[in-house]
């Protein structure tokens, strides 16, 4: 595509009424969900396939995106799930030989509408101050009333169930069928390097649909459990906790990513809660205060399970910590083999750090 096109305007508004004036990104159009941002310096393309963004409008603090173009390789999921796209320069012209398309052409086969041209340090700054909020971006309307009633017609994060929309609708497998070990995935929006990093340690997976009942998994026999990361509330998912309580009984290997962490909480009776803005990006700081060392992690979630809570469990206790705030970044269930973690051990895009988890996990499906 001839990156000299005419950029049409565009408008990014805010739900506590702040408007910022841009240019067109993507497809025209108009497109809403809650605003977040990312601070990752790579991997836009497997920001944007993510699953756990499902429904949100990505900031990407990054000031070029696009820059290195779109590779078939490189994706999390079969599409792109952010609900739009807030940069500062949309790079049309890329620099990778490998590189398939440019990111205009692959927002508009996907449908994806964007906003660039504006100065995503003001908007960061100003959401880091105001929390998490809704937000619509519009190039085909541009009359801010008009925009506002749009708005306001959009459903909280809060309470919001959206891993079964994101979720496979059949069961598949990864991996090879006669591997010694087999995990049973419950599939709420996982991530394709989760299932990847399974398949290189010779394991067989099997992934199921999000709302696939205990009794079904256990049908396949699998020598452990694994509890996928995905978009949405957890506390609007009893039919998932009551899954991750059934897996509890049997006392087989559990292992949790992200929301999996969050669902194993709440069904150990440990609450959580929607954070103020979330962790989103390749360079968190975490301590492993079993092992007594460091990891820089890769992060993406806007809930949390709450603090107070897991301190006081008598079932749970705590593995890791996020050295910025404190917040819990891993439990494990006590007198059980089930344990989770906070943050994306497969990374892609991120650090290495935490793979060690995976090498854990299956020890234990073979122990």
């Amino acid at each position: 595509m001839n990156a000299y096109y005419t950029k049409l305007p565009a408008v990014l508004l805010l739900a506590d009424g702040t408007i910022f004036h841009g240019k067109a990104a993507g497809k025209i159009g108009t497109t809403t969900g809650e605003i977040c941002f990312n601070t990752g310096m790579t991997g836009y393309q497997e920001i944007f396939t993510d699953p756990s963004y499902f429904g949100q409008i990505m900031v990407t603090t990054n000031a070029h995106i696009g820059n290195y173009g779109i590779h078939a390789d490189e994706i999390e999921s079969g599409s792109i799930k952010i609900a739009g796209l807030v940069c500062k320069n949309f790079n049309i012209n890329y620099s990778r030989k490998e590189a398939e398309k440019s990111i205009q052409d692959y927002f508009q086969d996907e449908h994806i509408v964007g906003i660039s041209d504006i100065d995503t340090r003001e908007l960061v700054r100003h959401i880091r101050d105001k929390g998490a909020m809704n937000a619509i971006i519009s190039s085909e309307i541009l009359d801010i009333d008009e925009l506002k009633a749009k708005l306001a017609e959009v459903p909280s994060m809060d309470g919001l169930e959206l891993s079964s929309q994101v979720s496979t609708k059949e069961p598949y497998f990864i991996g090879d069928e006669n591997a010694p070990v087999k995990v049973a995935v419950l599939d709420l929006g996982v991530k394709k390097n989760i299932l990847r990093n399974f398949a290189e340690r010779g394991v067989y997976a099997k992934v199921f649909p999000a709302k696939t009942s205990y009794d079904e998994m256990k049908k396949w026999n699998p020598d452990g459990y694994f509890i996928s990361n995905g978009p949405g509330d957890p506390a609007a998912m009893p039919y998932a906790i009551e899954t991750v309580k059934e897996i509890l009984k049997e006392d087989k290997p559990l292992f949790g990513i992200c929301l999996g962490h969050q669902l194993l909480a709440q069904a150990n009776g440990i609450g959580t809660m929607k954070m103020f803005n979330g962790h989103r990006g390749l360079n968190h700081p975490v301590k492993n205060i079993i092992k007594d060392h460091c990891e820089v992690t890769s992060q993406n979630h806007g809930f949390g399970v709450i603090a107070e809570e897991v301190r006081k469990s008598d079932k749970v206790e705590i593995t890791h910590l996020n050295l910025n705030d404190q917040s819990i970044e891993g439990i494990r269930v006590k007198g059980k083999k089930a344990f989770s973690v906070q943050y994306h051990p497969e990374s892609s895009p991120g650090p290495h750090d935490s793979r060690y988890l995976f090498d854990d996990f299956v020890e234990m499906m073979k122990g």
